[in-house]
């Protein structure tokens, strides 16, 4: 056995509606861990905002469940996936130690949408992914959206509006919608993922209905006219120097797939790498890479696009803490890039420190 030289602290769960995805994630980022050269410190985030941290871990846990902590006196792991698992309450700030790396697999809100980044650059650690300005922008599908534009990223047409807005005249943005947008319309929260929230709509009562849906989730709403299209999706790895994974495609037997459909019944068939003209999958990645320098990317992201069947590319958005779930489609990309898991979770923790590095080197030179 090697010599442990640092600590990973996996932070886990959230308060977002995306909470169960990250169970899912972490534990699957847990299996390739290189614990030889590693210590993994479980902190989950329950769906209250209470931070609990779980018993020190020199190997994988069996099951996702057993990484829902419940508070307690001693932390200790649930002997099986039906069993309680028991962490010790803590503040966030207690995460902090020396010669410790953050890994942050939080999903939506509060996680992947620049406050948990925020918050790790006030403690002054190193942490995996997209710095603030990134990890916000690439939440903000209005944000997003709009940089996509300066850097001459092509995309669906659609309508942007909040809640003030439409509470004010909610039939100048039914219009607005109708007269520029061509049925069918997907619906969707401004800052929220893995299609939680969206909604298609094909008619007005249709259209009207998903807005109020939308703004359950988020204040900022975005109206996209559809298209018919394949789903095609990009992994991104790097710093300043990103590379892009093979092209994969979301095979798919409906032209739209809710959360329950991606997570719980698990029924979206991936192609990769995608069966597309080179030359097509070439513009993809270059695009795929422009909107992540575009964003200050670091770290990892998802990029995914509509190819529609005369092979027009349109950005669709940016994922920049994608699911890593066993199923996700970045892990997936990168293996079948030649490029496994084991060796991707070590190219990320990296790649965090790295860059942490290069951060220290700059306020060194402005002191």
């Amino acid at each position: 056995m090697e010599e442990l030289y640092m600590k990973i602290v996996l932070l886990y769960g959230g308060q977002s509606a995306e909470h169960d995805i990250s169970l899912i994630s972490a534990h699957n980022i847990m299996q390739s861990i290189m614990y030889n050269y590693y210590e993994v410190q479980p902190v989950y985030i329950t769906k209250q905002g209470d931070w609990l941290k779980g018993a020190p871990l020199s190997g994988p846990l069996s099951h996702s469940n057993q990484l829902a902590l419940t508070a307690g006196p001693q932390a200790r792991w649930a002997e099986g996936p039906e069993g309680q698992s028991v962490g010790t309450l803590i503040q966030p700030g207690d995460i902090k130690e020396a010669d410790t790396i953050v890994f942050p697999v939080l999903h939506g809100p509060n996680g992947e949408d620049g406050t948990i980044q925020g918050f790790l650059e006030v403690l002054g650690m190193p942490y995996v992914g997209a710095g603030v300005t990134a990890s916000a922008c690439g939440m903000d599908k209005v944000i997003s959206k709009q940089l996509f534009h300066q850097a001459g990223l092509p995309q669906v047409p659609y309508v942007a509006f909040d809640s003030r807005e439409w509470a004010q005249s909610p039939e100048e943005w039914m219009n607005r919608c109708e007269g520029n947008l061509l049925y069918p319309l997907f619906v969707k929260p401004a800052n929220m993922g893995s299609s939680v929230g969206i909604s298609k709509a094909t008619t007005t009562e249709e259209l009207r209905a998903a807005v109020e849906k939308a703004l359950q989730f988020d204040r900022r709403i975005v109206v996209e006219q559809g298209i018919s299209a394949q789903e095609c999706e990009v992994a991104v790895l790097g710093n300043d120097d990103a590379h892009a994974s093979v092209v994969g495609r979301l095979v798919k037997t409906a032209d739209f797939y809710d959360y329950d459909e991606k997570y719980v019944n698990n029924t979206v068939e991936m192609e990769i790498p995608a069966q597309l003209p080179d030359a097509i999958s070439d513009k993809i990645q270059e695009y795929a890479l422009r909107a992540y320098r575009a964003l200050d990317g670091k770290g990892l992201s998802r990029v995914d696009f509509f190819v529609t069947a005369s092979h027009d590319i349109y950005i669709n958005e940016i994922n920049t803490m994608p699911g890593f779930t066993p199923y996700s489609m970045y892990p997936c990309l990168w293996e079948a890039t030649g490029l496994n898991t084991r060796d991707l979770i070590e190219e990320l923790l990296q790649l965090a420190l790295k860059s942490f590095e290069d951060k220290q080197a700059y306020k060194q030179v402005s002191r």
